[in-house]
Parts: C-alpha cells; structure tokens; sequence
C-alpha cells in the first residue's frame, strides 16, 4: 500500500490529481466514500483535468474529460456520454483510516 494524502486534502465533492511512482491518479471524495481511478481517459489516453485538480463536470456529481467532454461515473468509472461510452476508468483500490488515504498501485494487486 502507498500513502495518497491526508483525509483532510480530500474534501467531500471535490477531485484531486496525484503522482505516485509515475502512476497518474484521480481521487474523488462521494458521499464520504473515495475512489480512486488512472488519469487516463480510455478514448484517447490523455488526462482528464480542465485544469489542476479539475476533474469534475459544473455539477460535481461527474467525472469529465477536458478533451472529449466524455461523463463518468465518479462511484464505478463507467463512461455514460461521450466517445467512449460503456468504457472506463482504470480503477485503484484503496482505503481510508485514521492516518489518511492509502491505494494499492496495479503491481500490487
């Protein structure tokens, strides 16, 4: 497991970018829950974000893509609109406890 952030760098509704070993992350804060997805849209390989740690559509209840405008679903990664509908993000598991937020990069698993 890999150290992401503290609890408090993630606040509800709101997204983050991260960097851990070269690995391009995502992290959304949902309802208390957080979820962890590759910074990689599935249509064309490239970043999600409109700007630093802007991955959220003007309604925050979305995950979008900068470029293509695809929409995903912040609790699955599963494209509902755009180029790669029924695609999705490259999940991350992870966990959250009283020391912050931990994921478990892909070599990992």
């Amino acid at each position: 497991m890999k150290f992401l952030c503290d609890a408090e760098h993630l606040t509800e509704a709101h997204s983050r970018g991260f960097e851990i070993d070269g690995l391009k992350l995502v992290a959304v804060r949902r309802e208390g829950q957080v979820f962890v997805y590759r910074n990689r849209c599935p249509h064309r390989g490239v970043p999600l974000e409109w700007k630093t740690d802007q991955f959220l559509d003007v309604s925050a209840s979305l995950i979008q893509c900068a470029t293509h405008g695809a929409l995903f679903l912040i609790e699955s990664g599963e494209c509902v609109a755009g180029p790669c509908a029924g695609e999705s993000l490259g999940a991350i598991s992870c966990r959250e406890d009283s020391s912050g937020i931990w994921i478990t990069p892909p070599a990992e698993e």
